[in-house]
């Protein structure tokens, strides 16, 4: 990463999974392309405050590999990097490792 990212609160930064081709080989163009809903979560907030002003651990860790919902999140560009800044919230699940 370029620039070191710290998220705030319960959100988490991550490092969206590279396109493929599709079945039949053939490359789409990046416009035309969906963006893939996976990636490698890079860095964790220190998690939510509670109600009653208490903080929840995230449940998520740098490395997980996740999946999460398609227009979720802010996309951040850090010289040739892109990554994704979005709450935890819109983690769908976490793909092997230690939380399967």
């Amino acid at each position: 990463m370029a620039r070191k990212i710290k998220p705030l609160g319960n959100r988490v930064v991550v490092k969206r999974c590279e396109a493929k081709a599709t079945k039949g080989g053939i490359l789409l163009p990046e416009t035309a392309q969906e963006k893939p809903r996976q990636g490698t979560v890079v860095s964790v907030g220190l998690g939510k405050i509670d109600d009653k002003g208490k903080r929840q651990a995230s449940e998520l860790k740098v490395g997980d590999e996740i999946l999460f919902a398609a227009y979720a999140g802010t996309e951040y560009q850090a010289g040739d990097e892109s990554y994704l800044i979005l709450s935890e919230e819109d983690v769908l699940a976490v793909m092997g490792g230690s939380h399967v």
